[in-house]
């Protein structure tokens, strides 16, 4: 429905450091309902359909263009997190949601979905502020380095996947 003609080889980088930290075995509906009540958030529909077609991994468009940007033009991302507990970057890992709201202070309102290569300094979030744990979350960035700046990216997880381009589109 949502990503039925995504290709994970096409779309994911999978490499030995991306298999290792990042991709899980696709989620079971028993796994995902315990993460969303772990977490206090359902889960948007589409994140399900991408990560039961590869659950986390390295994007190879890895940069999403920031709407109406004055300064930066674009955000760039590490990896997606998976639906899971077991990979150091899943939604319940090592270093995901909850890590980063209790260890680095962001904002307690979403779901963290993407890290970024600054290494903790900024994310990209579902954000749930505008349509409660239930409904379906924006796409924002959250920038540490900032005040925990949110940037709003999409209006939901569809755009913001199909939104993704590669770095060299800005160096050309």
């Amino acid at each position: 429905m949502y990503f039925q003609n995504l290709d994970p080889s096409t779309f994911y980088d999978n490499d030995y450091y991306a298999l290792a930290n990042y991709v899980s075995a696709p989620p079971s509906n028993e796994l995902i309902h315990s993460i969303e009540a772990e977490l206090g958030y359902k889960l948007p529909t589409a994140y399900i359909a991408l990560m039961k077609i590869q659950n986390g991994g390295m994007p190879w468009n890895n940069c999403f263009p920031i709407p109406n940007a004055s300064t930066n033009s674009y955000i760039s991302i590490t990896g997606i997190l998976g639906i899971g507990r077991e990979k150091t970057y899943s939604l319940c890992g090592e270093l995901g949601t909850q890590f980063m709201i209790d260890e680095w202070g962001y904002l307690d309102k979403g779901i963290y979905i993407c890290d970024c290569p600054s290494g903790g300094h900024d994310m990209v979030m579902l954000d749930y502020s505008n349509c409660g744990p239930e409904g379906e979350p924006e796409v924002v960035h959250i920038d540490q380095e900032f005040d925990y700046r949110k940037t709003f990216l999409a209006e939901d997880f569809v755009s913001f996947v199909r939104g993704l381009v590669s770095e060299k589109t800005f160096y050309s």
